[in-house]
């Protein structure tokens, strides 16, 4: 799975496609049926509340009569109605209750939001390892919103990319990530946060991911957006599971000099197709030096967005 691609690809979601499909949005259950709706299968589905019908559920079941479900590959589920305050309980409940007339569903982002919606930081999550449970042949599950997130240790035949964008990832799901048995897993990212919203995992809750032992298929790994991003970065510096990456992401968190020297002291990395470092407060010498290393290896390097502490205060990229 190439990184740029795909990385490329979770990008144009926000610009109306998803899973290589277009994004469509699913009939509300207070309008007349649109006409000239694509084939089930020829569209990414979004469900969604828009405040103004008779809520999130009513909308679903109006979705499963107005569409064949049966032939559908990509769902997105948007706001459940008052996300910034209702627990995501309930749309994962419907979900579940018929998640059998679902075969084909493989693609799956719970939560697209967008920030003038609710921030990130502030959608109510809850426990997300049902929608693993119900859909053993999903093989791509993305999650917006970290608070009251949970996942409990699963294991998953199928899933081949698991995402977790959030302001604050809690350590339990970090945990639960390294616990859980993925062999098809070859595309891991998390956005781990900063503490002020939930993101307390650390170096330590990573080593089980670390270790790869649990993901012999793994060929990305993200583990972004953090506050300890020199302490990830001297980390991943000896994890086994490096060996077998294609790509690797240390972006959008506060890495420093010391993590970049770090990883760069550690074991080798030209093996690597992408290492995406943007979005770091690396000094100007040591930008060149890692460009240097890297320097006809083949490894494309991403060093964009060079960021200048204010007063030593280093801020995430996501955060609320």
């Amino acid at each position: 799975m190439d990184y740029r691609e795909f990385n490329d690809e979770v990008g144009r979601l926000n610009r109306g496609s998803y899973a290589g499909l277009p994004v469509v949005e699913a009939p509300e259950s207070d309008g007349a049926l649109p006409e000239g709706l694509p084939a089930p299968e020829a569209a990414a589905w979004r469900i969604s509340w828009n405040g103004r019908n008779d809520g999130f559920e009513a909308n679903f079941r109006h979705f499963l009569t107005a569409v064949d479900p049966a032939k559908v590959s990509a769902l997105i589920v948007g706001d459940w109605g008052s996300a910034y305050e209702t627990s995501s309980a309930q749309a994962i409940g419907l979900l579940v209750e018929h998640a059998g007339r679902f075969p084909a569903l493989r693609s799956m982002f719970f939560g697209a939001i967008a920030s003038e919606e609710c921030e990130i930081s502030w959608i109510q999550q809850s426990d997300v390892t049902p929608l693993l449970e119900a859909f053993p042949s999903l093989e791509r599950l993305e999650v917006r919103g970290g608070s009251a997130l949970l996942l409990r240790p699963v294991r998953h035949e199928s899933l081949r990319v698991l995402r977790f964008e959030t302001g604050g990832l809690p350590a339990e799901v970090v945990r639960a990530v390294g616990e859980s048995d993925f062999p098809a897993l070859e595309y891991l990212e998390m956005w781990l946060g900063t503490s002020d919203y939930g993101g307390d995992a650390t170096v330590a809750d990573l080593a089980p991911i670390l270790s790869g032992e649990r993901l012999p298929a793994l060929r990305h790994l993200g583990l972004q957006d953090s506050e300890i991003q020199d302490e990830i970065a001297a980390a991943v510096a000896s994890a086994p599971v490096v060996a077998g990456l294609e790509s690797l992401a240390l972006s959008m968190g506060t890495l420093t000099d010391e993590g970049a020297e770090a990883l760069l002291s550690g074991q080798p990395l030209t093996h690597l197709r992408h290492l995406d470092l943007h979005h770091h407060y690396l000094t100007g010498p040591m930008v060149k030096h890692v460009e240097a290393a890297f320097a006809g290896t083949g490894v494309e390097v991403d060093l964009s967005e060079q960021e200048e502490a204010d007063d030593d205060w280093r801020y995430i990229a996501v955060a609320e």
